[in-house]
């Protein structure tokens, strides 16, 4: 039976986050095995593990969601000046928490898990993992702009210039762009920096997994091929053998 650090145990276990679950176990409210329980401590499914008195069921199978996430909805768990939180809009059978954040006023794909090793995996800025946006702007796009959007652009304000991606034009307005790196607010610096002003942005894609025709406010649960191929462009192995 695979051991696993405690904290890590308890959030896979829908429980709490793992800081949450090192601050139960540091205030004692934490028992494995009717002893009280120690920070990093190993822990598997054949422990009886209590918090707050109560048993902790077994550990949660992972699992993957594709939401469609709105404007207006701000990517946090805890921020009470927030009005629509991701976490009170979407509501699993299981705790999950997502993998990349969107602005509040853009819309599109969010992946929600609770495979923290799966987001570690899909965050790593070196990986270079595909995201790739709908964009419209409020000037008419030109080949100038397109290509320096292509080639880099520096971002003063932070003094990084961005990575080399892939753009191209779809509309007078709009345009397509993927992006491989994860710097705050991205494309709206990017296309500022250039003399444009963004009027919406729609993520459509995160490494293989698309919004297809998923409305705002709907989810979907990745399976499948979809899945295992996730997990294998991420260099992971799918638990899932469905």
């Amino acid at each position: 039976m695979k051991s696993e650090r405690l904290n890590k145990y308890l959030a896979s276990c829908g429980v709490c986050s793992r800081r949450d679950a090192d601050r139960l176990i540091d205030q004692g409210r934490v028992s494995v095995n009717g002893e009280t329980a120690v920070m990093g401590m190993l822990v598997s499914d054949n422990d009886q593990i209590l918090v707050n008195g109560k048993p902790v069921r077994e550990k949660n199978k992972k699992v993957v969601f594709a939401y469609h996430k709105p404007v207006g909805v701000v990517c946090t768990e805890k921020d009470r000046f927030a009005d629509k939180k991701i976490t009170d809009m979407v509501k699993f059978p299981v705790r999950v928490t997502y993998a990349g954040r969107l602005d509040k006023d853009s819309e599109g794909l969010i992946l929600l898990t609770n495979d923290g090793d799966l987001i570690r995996a899909m965050m790593s800025g070196s990986a270079g993992h595909e995201k790739e946006y709908i964009v419209k702007v409020n000037r008419e796009i030109t080949d100038d702009f397109l290509d320096k959007m292509r080639n880099g652009v520096l971002l003063q304000e932070l003094n990084v210039t961005t990575r080399p991606c892939k753009a191209e034009r779809l509309g007078k307005f709009t345009f397509r762009i993927v992006l491989t790196q994860g710097v705050n607010r991205q494309i709206r610096r990017m296309t500022k920096e250039l003399g444009y002003r963004v009027q919406a942005i729609t993520r459509v894609r995160v490494v293989n997994i698309r919004l297809a025709n998923l409305k705002p406010g709907q989810y979907r649960r990745i399976s499948g091929n979809e899945l295992h191929m996730l997990y294998y462009l991420c260099g992971m192995e799918c638990e899932d053998k469905d």
